[in-house]
């Protein structure tokens, strides 16, 4: 989702309470007032040729910001980095993708955009970014989607075969879809088909749609499309999202806790879901926050609560992160990336990649007997 323009100040200030945040907040209020623009619109995409990108990074290796760094209780975190680009088509990167070694990736900018390329690695760090390409979305008859709100593009996942050769779901909001496309070294094809959405999916706000999709690899939905609405409340005050079996879209739920926003989703293997939640107040700025789900805990027509793997705010190293990658290495290791949507706001905001590791075995808790 992008984010309103109080929404992307607050996003760049540190919490109440220290001299750096009131001074950034300040600024930015000023800037405000005086009319001053607070973000780059969206690039226009009808020119854009897919091709080559450049994208320059500076290593994160704390991931406490005004703080002596502290271990975290159930992740460790590998490192991050922060991605910037001459390219003024970089930007508002709203879901990730990694192949099963954690090095190529596809990542879908919420300006109807691909990009795709290889993670390097110092070791275990994640140190840069190589053989970046970039390209527009493309309609059914292969043109860039050019209207605003037919290519808000916000959610990826992993249908078939590989990020080098495969096919992919994509979900939009704006004009709630998901949409398939199949990927080659070259880049996406034009639109090749959707996924039947539900008759509850009208309900969603037109900037609150399908903002975490993916294909469960593993569990008993092994091979389902699973998706969740960024903030859709059932009567309970849950999050909606929906699991297709056969095709078919059955509603699920996630338990509300504390008012956050759904931002996506991955699966790992075993079916194991994991969660990526968001929650802003003038008060506190944003937060970041990831779930995990067991597999058994995941079922039509009940409400998953999951695992709270890791809380932070702007007292950590995160902005706004809106996409998820879980990947199970093969040392047997889990690793968490997600990426960060800048909304093409790169005076007060920043592209982030961040990787953690599970520190169990990536067991996530069952569900309680009911």
């Amino acid at each position: 989702m992008a984010l309103s323009n109080y929404r992307r100040i607050s996003s760049a200030v540190a919490p109440w309470g220290s001299a750096v945040a009131q001074c950034g907040f300040a600024v930015a209020l000023l800037a405000l007032a005086g009319g001053t623009a607070a973000a780059d619109g969206k690039p226009d995409l009808t020119k854009l040729k897919s091709g080559p990108i450049v994208v320059e990074s500076k290593r994160i290796t704390s991931f406490k910001r005004f703080e002596a760094e502290q271990p975290l209780a159930k992740l460790t975190f590998r490192g991050g980095l922060e991605l910037t680009s001459p390219s003024p088509y970089f930007g508002g990167w709203s879901a990730l993708l990694l192949d099963d070694d954690a090095k190529s990736f596809v990542s879908i900018s919420d300006a109807g955009e691909w990009m795709t390329g290889t993670l390097v690695y110092d070791g275990v760090h994640p140190a840069g970014i190589a053989k970046a390409r970039l390209g527009p979305l493309r309609d059914a008859e292969g043109r860039p989607i050019k209207r605003g709100r037919d290519r808000d593009s916000e959610s990826i996942a992993l249908a078939s075969g590989t990020l080098a050769s495969g096919s992919v779901l994509i979900g939009f909001e704006g004009r709630h879809r998901i949409e398939r496309y199949d990927m080659t070294p070259a880049g996406f094809s034009a639109v090749r088909g959707n996924l039947k959405l539900p008759p509850e999916a009208k309900k969603m706000g037109s900037n609150l749609g399908l903002e975490a999709l993916t294909v469960l690899t593993g569990g008993p939905y092994k091979g389902s499309a699973i998706a969740f609405s960024e903030r859709l409340y059932d009567q309970q005050r849950n999050h909606t999202g929906w699991i297709w079996t056969a095709d078919v879209p059955q509603t699920v739920h996630l338990k509300n806790i504390g008012d956050y926003d759904i931002t996506d989703i991955s699966s790992l293997d075993d079916g194991t879901l994991f969660v990526l939640e968001r929650r802003f107040r003038w008060t506190e700025g944003v937060k970041m926050r990831l779930r995990r789900v067991a597999p058994e805990d995941l079922s039509p027509d009940h409400t998953s609560e999951g695992e709270i793997l890791i809380e932070a705010d702007l007292n950590d190293q995160i902005d706004n992160m809106e996409g998820l990658a879980v990947t199970r290495l093969k040392t047997g290791e889990i690793l968490i990336t997600m990426i960060s949507d800048d909304n093409f706001n790169q005076m007060l905001q920043r592209t982030l990649l961040l990787q953690f590791v599970l520190k169990d075995s990536g067991q996530a808790k069952a569900r309680p007997p009911d």
